[in-house]
This record gives structure tokens, C-alpha cells and sequence, in this order.
């Protein structure tokens, strides 16, 4: 992918200009040992990318192991169309959630995935924990 690629979570500048995938979520999926997310919202939105990249690892390595499947499987053909952050709260210190809608179109559909996440914080890294369904 290269350098300037627009980071797949599209977050934006203070001008509204999409950022870059490398000063975006690319830092944290590209180098997961030494630069963790700084908060949850960071983590949820580098998840994101991680779906559309594919990036199984990244997914597996950022959920928090209570939770952690074995392995996980994509859907194949699925295209990760958007994301819309609809709000971030701070449980504490070491807990967060945040809620979000994540779009995507599988065999022609439009599908919608709207949820409410559960973070936590370990050793000073931000970990996905599990989700409701809204």
C-alpha cells in the first residue's frame, strides 16, 4: 500500500481532509508490538482497517484474550465501505466504550453493522474486549 493511501477508517484532519493510512491507523497495524493505539477510539478505528485490509493478525493480537477466537475467517468478497464513530466514553481509566457503524457490501448487498464496543486497558495497551449489537 502506498505511503500516502487514505487510511481505510477515514478519519479527518482539522481542515476535514482524510488522513493518510500512515500517520492514521497504518503506525499501529503496521508495527503492533512497539506502537500500541493510545486510546480506545484509536484501537476501534485501526480494527476497522484492520477488517478492511484483512489483517487477521492485527485483529487477533488486539483482542483482548479473554475473548479471543482461535482464528479468524473473512467472508470472502466482502468490500469495507465506511466508518462512523457515534460516540466514545471513557468507563474509567483501564475501560471504554465506543460506538460505531461499520459499512460494507457482500454479494451486491449493503449491509450495516452498528455496536457498542467494550475496551480495555493491560499494561498500558488498549484491547478490544467484546460488543452489542444495535
Amino acid at each position: 500500500m502506498s505511503s500516502d493511501a487514505v487510511c481505510p477508517c477515514g478519519r479527518t484532519d482539522a481542515k476535514g481532509r482524510l488522513l493518510a493510512r500512515a500517520v492514521c491507523c497504518g503506525r499501529y497495524l503496521d508495527d503492533f508490538e512497539r506502537l500500541p493505539a493510545p486510546d480506545a477510539e484509536g484501537l476501534m478505528r485501526s480494527r476497522y482497517s484492520a477488517f478492511a485490509e484483512q489483517n487477521a493478525a492485527y485483529l487477533l493480537a488486539s483482542w483482548h484474550a479473554s475473548q479471543r477466537p482461535a482464528q479468524l475467517d473473512f467472508e470472502p468478497g466482502c468490500k469495507w465501505l465506511g466508518l462512523e464513530l457515534k460516540g466514545a466514553r471513557s468507563l474509567g481509566t483501564d475501560r471504554a466504550e465506543v460506538e460505531f457503524v461499520a459499512r460494507s457490501r457482500l454479494a451486491g448487498r449493503g449491509q450495516r453493522l452498528h455496536e457498542r464496543s467494550r475496551f480495555v486497558r493491560e499494561d498500558g495497551r488498549w484491547y478490544y474486549v467484546d460488543g452489542d449489537m444495535l
